[in-house]
């Protein structure tokens, strides 16, 4: 339950400095530099991008989300390449999802999936020794298949969304998909999340043996 208290808190922590801190840049560069919503778009990319920039040099790594907001804010651009029709505009938003959907069944060919790195930057929370644990954890074969699982969850529920915001938009008015589309958007979101969570612990309590084993077979100076 710690370990999931931290990543619960390691999610909200960097959910709300990589949204908080990119809308507060767009709403300056729109006020004080600039009303191109595209230059807005670029100009909050600066803390993602910094911080990005910053992980890389200090540790070696990058956070997830950060990669996330700038996969989303790159996303959001193109789509004011595409036009402002009203369907454009209300699509926006699951553009984002449908990428990110996209970028998980590619992780699938990958050596390790996407929610592997999400999963161990949450878990370790900058501890080396719990990142350690987490990296070796993936020599057994469970480990693997359910990593594997849970991206591929994730890409068909974020692919889906943007399935059913393209019904919605060509179905409803605009007022009904700006009222139904965040529910299901955070529904969907919510859902995968406590899934992702419990199938976590299931599969903990399962691989729970091999991962003693592993701690005791791992050097003291290892530790």
């Amino acid at each position: 339950m710690d370990d999931q208290r931290q990543l619960l808190r390691g999610l909200a922590w960097s959910i709300g400095l990589n949204t908080v801190i990119p809308v507060l840049l767009y709403q300056f560069s729109k006020t004080w530099i600039s009303t191109s919503e595209l230059t807005a778009l670029l100009f909050a990319t600066a803390f993602p991008v910094a911080e990005s920039v910053v992980g890389l040099a200090r540790e070696r790594r990058v956070d997830p989300i950060a990669i996330l907001v700038m996969l989303g804010i790159a996303v959001d651009a193109a789509a004011i390449g595409l036009g402002g029709s009203p369907q454009i505009l209300l699509l926006r938003e699951s553009l984002f999802t449908g990428a990110f959907g996209a970028a998980c069944f590619m992780s699938l060919l990958m050596p390790r999936p996407l929610m592997f790195y999400f999963g161990r930057h949450f878990m370790s929370g900058g501890d080396e020794v719990k990142r350690a644990r987490f990296d070796r954890s993936w020599g057994i074969p469970e480990v693997r298949r359910a990593n594997r699982r849970v991206t591929a969850v994730w890409g068909i529920v974020f692919s889906g969304e943007l399935g059913i915001r393209v019904g919605l938009i060509y179905s409803l008015s605009a007022a009904w998909v700006l009222v139904i589309s965040p529910l299901v958007l955070g529904v969907l979101t919510v859902g995968t999340i406590v899934w992702s969570l419990a199938f976590s612990r299931r599969m903990r309590v399962r691989v729970l043996p091999q991962l003693l084993e592993q701690e005791l077979a791992v050097p003291r100076s290892a530790h």
